[in-house]
């Protein structure tokens, strides 16, 4: 079987639950990620997943993303990695969606990037950076991670420019998992959160 990845979200901050961009700032989780982090670890310790022997976990050296990592129960077998970082969002950190519409209207990050961060371009080589590690593995990955650093990986997993991520949403603490289907890169689960009900 050809190697997939699965891309956990990290868990509900203050600043994912108000909208606010949060790239470099070190959001804490709120309790309730930190409930959903413990959900998807149980999660992915019961069968079809079983604790994932063998698989190689990753995670975003940022709090939030290691929290994550560690209360789901792979925190002893992740390796931080800056390839994980979320989105450097420069002049537009802690602005909410609505923030910059009113300086910018028509403001679309998957399209204009943003001032002083990180370029659409750079955001690219980072999740071109995440596919080719995952596809060189004979085995499954699992990275914790943020929201439009998945989203970017998803795009490109599927050979996809960086706007794609634009169509496809991605709430605190899901799980996605890329594959294969008929030979092609392909979406098996998005944005699943079946364990936090």
């Amino acid at each position: 079987m050809a190697a997939r990845i699965l891309l956990a979200r990290h868990g509900q901050t203050e600043w994912s639950l108000s909208g606010k961009h949060t790239g470099r700032t070190d959001v804490p989780l709120l309790e309730e990620g930190r409930r959903g982090a413990k959900l998807l670890g149980e999660r992915l310790h019961r069968a079809p997943y079983d604790g994932l022997p063998g698989v190689e976990v990753r995670t975003s050296p940022l709090a939030r993303a290691r929290e994550t990592c560690e209360l789901a129960g792979f925190g002893d077998r992740a390796r931080a990695w800056d390839a994980l970082l979320e989105w450097d969002y420069g002049a537009y950190e802690g602005m909410t969606p609505a923030d910059i519409q009113a300086v910018r209207p028509g403001w679309l990050i998957w399209r204009d990037g943003v001032p002083e961060g990180e370029t659409l371009a750079e955001v690219t080589a980072r999740a071109d950076e995440v596919v080719s590690w995952a596809r060189s593995e004979d085995r499954d990955v699992l990275v914790f991670a943020h929201g439009h650093v998945l989203r970017s990986i998803g795009a490109r997993w599927l050979g996809l420019p960086l706007d794609f991520a634009a169509r496809i949403r991605l709430n605190p603490t899901s799980l996605s998992v890329l594959g294969w289907a008929y030979g092609e890169p392909a979406i098996e689960s998005w944005n699943d959160l079946g364990h936090l009900v």
